[in-house]
């Protein structure tokens, strides 16, 4: 009921095209490959791909490549954290009780968009300008830009134009609004990003997105963890991510169970007639 990632553990041996083979294999929003790490800070190593495009930091392949890495039967070097070396340096991974958080990395990139972005991603969205209450940077690795709506409502009641986005620099977005008091949880919220192909798919839950979102909202005013963060209703999943801390520490979760373990062979490439 939440968003599957692959861990490819032992990866030493890989070259990069064999990684994007896997990745694309999978055909999973992320697959990730164990390695060992370079640094004596860090527990593992990871490379994270989507598809093709391989990533510096992505959250729920983060917590999903810690929970694999412990089922292999590891041992952190510091009791209940697992510190992972990524693209944008070390990760801390909180083991809780029964979840798995990762401590959010500062941005790389902040601030509004333009205006003829935002309008564009408007249009996109099918919605009007009074319906977008802001729209800002929040990428810490993926390239995301967040737009905050009207209502939750209005969140899962988009349904984007791909080609109407005509600046590939915004094709990582997503959609956020506040939940009305006593709802169950504090947001609604939705990623999208293009693959490979060019084509537009949606997340069903994004720690990187939960994290740079809660640090925007946090910084802008508009909410304070402790949180919990709905995403994946329009694709019939049950994304609920824990957000914890305040700006400067924020640690962002949920439950990481391993359901399908096994082995693969990999070889050159057949074609198939």
């Amino acid at each position: 009921m939440g968003n599957p990632v692959a861990v490819i553990a032992e990866a030493e041996g890989l070259t990069d095209e064999q990684m994007r083979t896997i990745s694309r294999w999978t055909n999973l929003s992320e697959c990730t490959f164990l390695l060992p790490a370079t640094t004596a800070e860090a527990d593992y190593r990871v490379r994270i791909f989507a598809l093709d495009k391989e990533l510096p930091f992505a959250g729920h392949p983060t917590l999903g490549s810690a929970r694999a890495w412990l089922d292999l039967g590891h041992e952190p070097r510091s009791a209940g954290v697992v510190v992972q070396e990524c693209g944008v340096g070390l990760v801390p991974v909180q083991i809780g009780d029964q979840t798995l958080s990762f401590g959010a990395p500062g941005l790389v990139r902040s601030g509004p968009v333009p205006k003829a972005a935002r309008q564009m991603l408007t249009e996109a969205l099918g919605l009007t300008a009074d319906q977008v209450l802001d729209a800002a940077w929040v990428d810490n690795g993926p390239g995301w830009v967040a737009l905050l709506l009207e209502s939750a409502e209005t969140v899962l009641g988009v349904t984007p134009d791909l080609s109407m986005i005509t600046d590939p620099e915004y094709r990582h977005f997503g959609v956020v609004a506040l939940q009305p008091q006593g709802a169950d949880t504090a947001l609604e919220l939705r990623a999208f990003f293009s693959d490979d192909t060019g084509a537009l798919r949606e997340d069903p839950v994004t720690g990187s997105l939960n994290a740079s979102v809660a640090q925007w909202l946090e910084y802008s005013g508009k909410m304070t963890p402790p949180y919990v963060a709905s995403q994946g209703t329009v694709l019939q999943r049950r994304g609920r991510i824990h957000v914890e801390g305040d700006g400067e520490s924020l640690w962002v979760g949920g439950r990481a169970e391993v359901t399908v373990s096994g082995t693969i062979e990999v070889g050159e490439p057949t074609v198939q007639r």
